[in-house]
C-alpha cells in the first residue's frame, strides 16, 4: 500500500461563468499557488447499491451522508495507483479516508472478490461501508479536468476549478478513455474552495462583487438526476404493479 490520508475541512461550490472564473484567477495571483501537479484529469468510479440507496439519501440533503469512490489521476492500468476513497459530510463538515492501491486490486476489493492487503482504522472502515451497503457495485464513470491552487501562506487552503466534466453509466473502468454526457452548461466551470476555517476577506469580497452564490452541486448527485433517474423512471412505468417491486436498477 503506497499511503493512507484523512482530511476534515469545510467545502463550498459555485458555478462560475467563464468570464468569472478568469477574473477570479487573475485575483488569486498574489494570494495562491499552482499545485505541483497543475492541470489534471480526474477519473472517478462512484458505487452504489442496486436500489442507489446511498445517492438518493445524500439528494435529501441529510445532516449526515457518506460515498465511496475510486479515483484515479491517470488512465489506469492494472498496477497503476489509484486512491480508494470513503467521503462523509456531516454538518457541512467533510472527512474524506483515502488508500491508495493498484487498480486491479483495488476494484477487486470494494467489488467483494477480495480483502485489502493491510488492515488499518482506514480500510476496517471501508469494509464496513462495503458490508453495510450490501451489494454496493460500480454505478457511474465521472471524469473532468481540474486546475488546483493552494494558499501561498496556508497550504490547507485550497481553490478548485472543474472543467469538461463528463459521466457515463457504460464502460464503467480506469482503464478506459474519456468520454460521456457533460453535466456542466456551456461556458460553466465548477468553482471547489476547500479550508479548515473560514475563507480569506480577498475572497470573499471577490464572491460578493460578483454576487457568486454557493450552489450544493454534486457530480455524481446530477449524474442521477439528468442520467439514471430518468431511465429507472421511464422502465418503472412500463411494468406491472408486481413487476414493480422487483426492479432495483437500470443498466
Amino acid at each position: 500500500m503506497g499511503h493512507s490520508d484523512t482530511f476534515k475541512r469545510y467545502e463550498y461550490k459555485y458555478i462560475l461563468k467563464y468570464e468569472q472564473y478568469i477574473r477570479l484567477h487573475g485575483l488569486m495571483a498574489q494570494y495562491m499557488a499552482p499545485d505541483a501537479h497543475g492541470e489534471t484529469v480526474i477519473r472517478n468510479i462512484y458505487f452504489d447499491t442496486p436500489d442507489y440507496r446511498l445517492i438518493r439519501r445524500s439528494i435529501e440533503k441529510p445532516v449526515y451522508k457518506e460515498k465511496l469512490r475510486i479515483r484515479s489521476y491517470r488512465q489506469a492500468e492494472p498496477e497503476s495507483t489509484v486512491f480508494v476513497e470513503l467521503k462523509k459530510k456531516y454538518k457541512k463538515v467533510v472527512y474524506k479516508r483515502r488508500i491508495s492501491l493498484p487498480e486491479r486490486e483495488a476494484m477487486q476489493w470494494i467489488c467483494g472478490d477480495s480483502h485489502c492487503r493491510d488492515t488499518t482504522q482506514i480500510s476496517d472502515e471501508i469494509d464496513y461501508f462495503i458490508k453495510y451497503y450490501e451489494g454496493i457495485r460500480p454505478v457511474a464513470f465521472i471524469s473532468y479536468k481540474r486546475q488546483a491552487y493552494y494558499g501561498k501562506d496556508d497550504m490547507d487552503f485550497r481553490i478548485t476549478f472543474d472543467t469538461d466534466i463528463l459521466c457515463r453509466t457504460t464502460d464503467i473502468s480506469l482503464e478506459s478513455e474519456i468520454y460521456g454526457e457533460p453535466l456542466l452548461g456551456d461556458g460553466e466551470v465548477l468553482l471547489e474552495i476547500k479550508c479548515a476555517l473560514g475563507m480569506p476577506l480577498w475572497l470573499v469580497g471577490y464572491l460578493s462583487r460578483e454576487q457568486i452564490r454557493q450552489t450544493s452541486f454534486s457530480k455524481y448527485g446530477t449524474a442521477y438526476q439528468r442520467m439514471i433517474y430518468p431511465k429507472i423512471k421511464s422502465r418503472f412505468s412500463c411494468l406491472k404493479a408486481d413487476e414493480k417491486k422487483e426492479l432495483y436498477y437500470v443498466n
